[in-house]
């Protein structure tokens, strides 16, 4: 199996610019739990539901002049559409990473895949090992 047969299409991003508070909105009209940051046409970034608290909110940081730049992930892992989807669990275990920004073969961000989308498309057993993985303790 292909990764783009199980990956969620149509991904929201936003730019480092971003006030915090749109991305909040974002992550919850979109009923997700991370939105890609762009730049130029790259992925330079992403943040989650957890960066905007523990990297705004719980440092004193206020939401209304916060931007997404200020609380991102930089250093994106990400996997090809085309990629086995066994190669891009194999990857997201290893780096114990829940979502994974997929792009085409134009560096183009096209889908997103999360641990929702492995638990539909996989064997149990592999599902069981990537959750135990991703799930660890630091």
């Amino acid at each position: 199996m292909k990764v783009e047969q199980a990956m969620h299409r149509g991904v929201t991003w936003c730019t480092p610019d971003t006030p915090l508070w749109k991305v909040a909105q974002l992550l919850r009209d979109h009923d997700v739990g991370a939105i890609p940051v762009g730049e130029n046409d790259r992925l330079i970034g992403m943040v989650t539901d957890r960066d905007i608290v523990c990297r705004g909110l719980a440092e004193g940081g206020d939401m209304r002049e916060m931007t997404a730049g200020d609380v991102m992930t930089e250093g994106i892992e990400y996997c090809y559409a085309d990629e086995n989807m066994q190669e891009a669990i194999d990857h997201m275990e290893q780096m114990h990473i829940r979502r994974l920004p997929v792009i085409d073969g134009a560096h183009r961000m096209v889908g997103m895949l999360s641990m929702g989308d492995i638990a539909h498309a996989v064997n149990d057993e592999s599902c069981q090992r990537y959750a135990t993985a991703v799930s660890a303790h630091h």
